[in-house]
This record gives structure tokens, sequence and C-alpha cells, in this order.
């Protein structure tokens, strides 16, 4: 038997970042994430977020790759949204999404932030923290 531990964070906006994902509408979102991922096989070890984005680590099996999933999580999640009338326009995400490997001492850290958005957001916009994800991408890139 196969032991697979890949691990992985992935962060997706909304479209235009518009600001769908309040506190009560994003709640209902992750929870049907969840159940939807598990249906699908698609392990989702922790999932928050704020207003126009969710953090998600994911643990990926096998014969998964990260496109596919989120793609999976994604389009079935808007459909879901739209068919429940969560928002009063149209909700979609963003097609480009942003994720990076975890190793396995980062994993309570990373739990912690995703756990954490709301407050985390209080204090650093998104812009600010999708600038340093920028950033840090530009750099690997010049590392390499």
């Amino acid at each position: 038997m196969s032991y697979l531990r890949i691990l992985v964070h992935c962060v997706w906006t909304t479209k235009n970042r518009i600001p769908f994902l309040k506190d009560e509408i994003r709640d209902k979102v992750i929870c049907h994430i969840r159940e939807n991922a598990q249906k699908k096989g698609i392990y989702i070890d922790h999932i928050n977020g704020y207003y126009q984005h969710l953090h998600a680590l994911i643990s990926l099996g096998g014969k998964q790759n990260i496109s596919d999933i989120v793609q999976l999580i994604k389009g079935e999640s808007s459909f879901w949204i739209n068919k429940n009338k969560l928002t009063r326009m149209r909700f979609e995400w963003q097609d480009d999404f942003y994720s990076v490997s975890i190793g396995m001492a980062q994993i309570e850290t990373l739990r912690q932030y995703i756990r954490n958005q709301p407050g985390h957001h209080a204090t650093v916009s998104f812009k600010e923290e999708l600038e340093k994800i920028i950033q840090e991408y530009q750099l690997q890139k010049k590392l390499d």
C-alpha cells in the first residue's frame, strides 16, 4: 500500500474580488464545499476565508492533481451558490488560483492562519496579502 502526504495550500478569489462571502454566506459555502469535496474523494484539512477569497489546506490523493481539484471545488460551489440564490448578483469565482506545497513542519502554523482569516484581515487587507504573495513568487522565479 502506498502512503502519500502531499499537502497544498490553495487560495482563490471571487470574480473581480466582489465581497460576496460575508459571514453567514461564507459559513454556508464552506460547509457545502466540505460536504461536496468529501463526496468526490477530496480531503480538505482546513478551509476558511474572508469576504472575497478562501484558503484551503488540501491533501492530494495519488491520482489527483491540484488544478482539477480546485476547478471541481470552484465550479460546483459557484453553481450551488447561484442555484440557492445566496447572492443578489450572479456569483463567480476568479479563473485563477494560488497554490503552494506545504511541508509537515508548516501544517499547524498554516491551520491556525486559515482558521484566523477574519482576524487576520482585520489588520491586513487582502490586497496587501496578495502583493506579498506576488513578491514572494517573483523572488522565487529569480532564484530558479
